[in-house]
């Protein structure tokens, strides 16, 4: 497929074609017809999401972007679609398009504190519930002054 006619059916800002690797960008508007076509239609049938991502490029105007992996089983095809947020944009939550992204998407807000709209158990999973920040900016910082151990007698955390 060439870009004209993906650009036909999928409202697509941009797209890259490499060896046997294709990238797509969209906007958030159309984040959830992008993958709901590249899912549905029969000309794509990526009917397996197989990882979301995201990335952080800090002094960019755009500091977020998740990717999303997707795989065509019926024609043997790889692509990615990616998207651009900064820090005040939130993403709609793809649940119910592809039931694996849950997870994904749980990780990424405990990660990156990135919002999925609408998503049905946004919560912490790889950080402790009274944890503060997000790991996996570029602006956590390293080092810090405050050390937490949890006392297994109390069933609390002690300072």
């Amino acid at each position: 497929m060439n870009f004209n006619s993906i650009k036909k059916i999928i409202p697509i800002l941009g797209y890259q074609k490499f060896k046997n690797e294709t990238i797509l960008i969209s906007s958030l508007n159309n984040l959830l017809v992008c993958l709901t076509l590249l899912k549905g239609h029969i000309a794509f049938q990526y009917n397996l999401l197989s990882c979301i991502s995201g990335v952080d490029s800090l002094n960019n105007k755009y500091r977020f972007s998740i990717v999303y992996e997707l795989l065509s089983l019926r024609f043997n095809a790889r692509l990615r679609l990616k998207v651009f947020l900064n820090e005040l944009n939130f993403v709609p939550s793809i649940v119910f398009i592809f039931k694996n992204a849950n997870w994904w998407e749980r990780e990424i807000w405990d990660m990156f504190g990135i919002y999925f709209k609408q998503h049905p158990d946004l919560r912490r999973i790889l950080t402790d519930y009274g944890f503060e920040g997000y790991p996996m900016r570029k602006d956590f910082p390293l080092t810090g002054f405050i050390e937490l151990r949890y006392n297994d007698a109390k069933k609390k955390k002690l300072l």
